[in-house]
């Protein structure tokens, strides 16, 4: 049995702990599946260069609301695909071959499981087994798509997010199950080339999570949009061909001959990894519990990112394996995660961006405050768009203090930046809209007007 001064499970932004602190150390990295973890494999990355492939072609489309004359020829599908992954995979590929070549990490292929609090049986993708200790050990393993019992057990075939990216050829039609971020995402990919889009969501709204105007005003956009079955379930699955299904629902329709899509969520990768036999705690969810310091209730064990986070951000994950990566090294001087205003993003169309609580929120917890709502169509910029559709929502405290920011439009994750730098500094909005200069006629006057409004 090897024994290492870190263990690192996973490689995603677990993957950036082997720091020059560790140079005259041993580490072992374990992975099983492709090295960069989610996102640059299956997540952020590619389904961003997809994301960018579909506005080209929307916008083509659109290009006559502003006198030109344009259209889509074709979409080339594999030329597509092939230019995201023909950059992923050699990143991917570069970081397996780093580690297995490196003078200090060793990397082991394969499946880690806990014998102990200090000691890891890994099951190697070769066939063979290997059992390592370590003094530390990190793991980051990630999470994975959850797939209905409904579907797993129809023996149909279907895809996730971690393969639909790869296919082949773009179907006729494409039925996805979900109304997340997931969902909307890969809805606006996939129908903005070509393919004929249903959405099935069990609830009355899309991203339910976020801020209940954005909810349902993104709701209207996407039924106006897609084909959307609103409060409607699967109540059948059946195989129609090679990688096509027909599709029963509560609405008493049936879409025949689709590509399924499932896009359920995602889960803590932590089924196999034995976490009682450390006695490592866990949520009802499977996650890990750790506290501000990335420690787990086993001294010795820290967790990062998906497998133990509340949000499953790659932003988040890569800020938390900054604060573990130099807790490992100084015990005696540790940082937190520093988690207050945690922004996100959905690259559907419009795009979507939020920092802060909601407006439910707030309501729920009493929490006295103002709100401003800034329409694109009411900002020079959104003149030129012709935007109809987009709004930023300002939510702050009788006293000015920012509480929320909710952006629903064109470049949303740019647009909001700001206010996200003002609520880490502690500006109101008073002063974050008066201390700077906003670049006139910029489409980020969005966000100063809404903030001289509240």
């Amino acid at each position: 049995m090897d024994h290492y001064d870190l263990v690192i499970i996973g490689t995603g932004s677990g993957n950036s702990l082997v720091t020059p602190d560790f140079d005259d150390k041993r580490v072992a990295v374990i992975e099983s599946g492709l090295f960069g973890g989610t996102c640059l494999n299956v997540g952020c990355i590619p389904t961003k260069m997809f994301v960018y492939a579909a506005e080209v072609a929307a916008t083509i489309r659109s290009a006559s609301t502003y006198g030109v004359d344009a259209h889509v020829d074709g979409v080339r599908w594999r030329d597509i695909r092939d230019r995201v992954f023909g950059r992923i995979d050699p990143i991917s590929d570069g970081g397996r071959r780093y580690r297995l070549e490196s003078d200090h990490t060793d990397a082991y292929l394969g499946r880690a499981r806990f014998v102990d609090a200090h000691t890891l049986e890994v099951a190697l993708n070769d066939g063979g087994t290997a059992t390592v200790s370590g003094d530390q050990i990190v793991v980051a393993t990630g999470s994975h798509p959850v797939v209905p019992e409904q579907v797993a057990l129809a023996g149909v075939p279907f895809h996730t997010s971690d393969t639909v990216m790869r296919i082949d050829e773009l179907p006729e039609r494409m039925v996805i199950i979900g109304g997340g971020y997931i969902a909307t995402e890969f809805a606006h990919v996939f129908s903005s080339l070509g393919v004929e889009v249903t959405l099935v969501v069990r609830g009355e709204h899309f991203l339910r999570h976020l801020d209940g105007e954005v909810s349902r005003r993104f709701t209207e956009v996407a039924t106006d949009s897609w084909d959307v079955r609103l409060r409607t379930q699967v109540t059948s699955l059946t195989t129609a061909g090679a990688d096509r299904v027909d599709v029963a629902l509560t609405d008493d329709s049936v879409v025949k001959d689709a590509l399924l899509l499932v896009c359920t969520g995602r889960a803590a990768s932590v089924d196999d990894l034995d976490l009682p036999a450390a006695g490592v705690a866990q949520h009802a969810d499977g996650r890990i519990v750790v506290d501000e310091h990335g420690r787990t209730s086993v001294p010795g064990i820290w967790s990062l990112g998906d497998v133990s986070s509340d949000y499953q951000l790659k932003h988040v994950a890569n800020h938390e394996a900054r604060v573990v990566a130099h807790n490992l090294v100084h015990p005696d001087d540790l940082r937190s995660y520093e988690e207050a205003f945690v922004p996100e993003a959905v690259f559907t169309h419009p795009q979507i961006a939020a920092v802060g609580a909601t407006q439910e929120e707030l309501d729920a917890a009493g929490v006295p405050y103002r709100v401003k709502v800034q329409e694109y169509a009411d900002v020079a910029y959104g003149w030129a768009m012709e935007d109809r559709t987009g709004f930023c929502k300002v939510l702050a405290s009788p006293e000015g203090r920012l509480l929320g920011v909710h952006i629903m439009g064109h470049e949303a994750s740019i647009v909001i930046q700001p206010a996200i730098q003002a609520m880490n500094a502690g500006w109101t909005a008073q002063e974050t809209a008066t201390r700077q200069m906003w670049i006139h006629p910029a489409l980020t006057e969005v966000l100063e007007n809404a903030l001289l409004g509240v």
